[in-house]
């Protein structure tokens, strides 16, 4: 991809990243990223594979501040972004055993193991409390876990 379309991808895409960003999460751009983090982070982490379709804007994002409001809410929050952070995305799909790829979708870890996800079919037709609602049962399982 030539530079000029790079730097517009970029400019397109920038409010998607900071949407969540401005709240805390943690993008992780390069594999050794993703590595690093889910090694590290000790406790129950929130990863959001984020997109740029419609489901990832009206519902996904917005979700997954949402949850945040909670008593058990995650240690640590991290986000990959699918089709643009490629590599990054697919290691950190590693980690997601058992689930095929799946984007926009949310991804609750233990000490770095995956203790179940919110994948696209159970975003897209869905309304926004129900998504917050699985994401409060994922972060009540990974805590008592």
């Amino acid at each position: 991809m030539n530079m000029f379309f790079q730097n517009q991808m970029d400019l397109m895409i920038r409010p998607m990243r900071e949407e969540l960003t401005r709240h805390g999460f943690v993008e992780l751009k390069t594999p050794e990223e993703v590595d690093e983090a889910f090694r590290s982070a000790k406790g129950v982490a929130l990863v959001v594979v984020n997109s740029v379709c419609g489901c990832a804007a009206g519902l996904a994002r917005p979700a997954a501040v949402q949850s945040l409001n909670y008593d058990k809410k995650p240690d640590h929050l991290f986000t990959v972004f699918a089709g643009q952070d490629k590599e990054a995305t697919a290691r950190a799909r590693e980690y997601f055993e058992g689930y095929p790829p799946s984007s926009p979708s949310f991804a609750v870890l233990k000490d770095g193991k995956i203790v179940g996800m919110v994948q696209r079919h159970e975003i897209e037709d869905s309304d926004m409390e129900s998504i917050i609602a699985k994401l409060h049962a994922l972060y009540d399982k990974a805590h008592e876990a």
